[in-house]
This record gives C-alpha cells, sequence and structure tokens, in this order.
C-alpha cells in the first residue's frame, strides 16, 4: 500500500508543484495518473505540459494510446480507471483518492489550495478517510518558501 501525500498550496499554484511531482514519479520508474474534477482545467493542464521547461510525455484520457501513456491526464468519473496502469496518482481540485485505490499504487498525491476553506475542508475530510482506513499519510507544506514535510 502507498502512502498519501496531502500538498497544501499556499505559495505557489499547482502548475509549479504537478511538473516537479511527475519528474520524480517518473524518475522512480512509475507511471502517472494525474486527475482533475473539471475537463477544461485537465486541459490548461495538458498545454502547460506541453509549453513547460521540461519535456513530461503524457497525454490526455480517451485517446488510442492511454495504456501507453506515462503519464494520463484524466477527470474524476468520466473514464474509469487510468488504463496506463498508474504506480502514482495526482489528485487535484478535491478529485477522489479512494482508499482501496491506494492499495495499487505506490504513492497517492493530494494537492489542494489552501487559500480556499472549501478545498482546505475537502482535503481534512480525505485524509480522515484514508488514514482510518489504513492508508498512511504526511502532510506537506510550504509555508516557509520550501516545501517541508510537518509532523
Amino acid at each position: 500500500m502507498g502512502n498519501a501525500l496531502f500538498y497544501h498550496l499556499t505559495r505557489s499554484p499547482a502548475e509549479s508543484l504537478v511538473p516537479v511531482l511527475i519528474g520524480k514519479a517518473l524518475s522512480a520508474g512509475w507511471r502517472v495518473e494525474l486527475r482533475g474534477a473539471d475537463p477544461a482545467r485537465m486541459e490548461r493542464l495538458d498545454q502547460h505540459l506541453w509549453q513547460g521547461d521540461g519535456f513530461l510525455p503524457h497525454g490526455l484520457a480517451g485517446g488510442p494510446h492511454d495504456a501507453r501513456q506515462p503519464v494520463l491526464l484524466t477527470v474524476a468519473g468520466r473514464h474509469g480507471p487510468a488504463a496506463n496502469a498508474a504506480a502514482c496518482l495526482l489528485a487535484l481540485d478535491g478529485a477522489p483518492v479512494e482508499p482501496a485505490e491506494c492499495e495499487g499504487l505506490q504513492r497517492a498525491c493530494i494537492i489542494f489550495d489552501g487559500g480556499d476553506s472549501s478545498a482546505t475542508g475537502h482535503a481534512r475530510e480525505q485524509w480522515r478517510q484514508l488514514t482510518s482506513a489504513g492508508v498512511p499519510a504526511e502532510y506537506w507544506s510550504e509555508e516557509s518558501g520550501r516545501w517541508e514535510r510537518k509532523r
């Protein structure tokens, strides 16, 4: 069972953190599912990942080569389980992460906006749900200006 890592955004947007986390997962040899709640947001992230500083091979779910994608961008509830057999899940904007799916992952990263009280409340509920099911969890904050694991 993989850990659930909660990333509390307070200084930077998700668009800054997502490529870093994807790069680390790919370096570990893992395929990645980047799961969001809004199709338009995922399309913007698709463009951002192609135009960023480094090359991050990826695709939007629903294409003919989903199973071959190292990084697959999905919309929660839209296409079923990620077709690329992801070992790492990045969940944005309150996209659901179920305890049962964490059993088959190396890592689940829940990224939430600390400036949005609704997003913070949802992340707290996800924390309770996952930890009560036995999923080990970590909380990461960028409050100091760099990412630090909090205890």
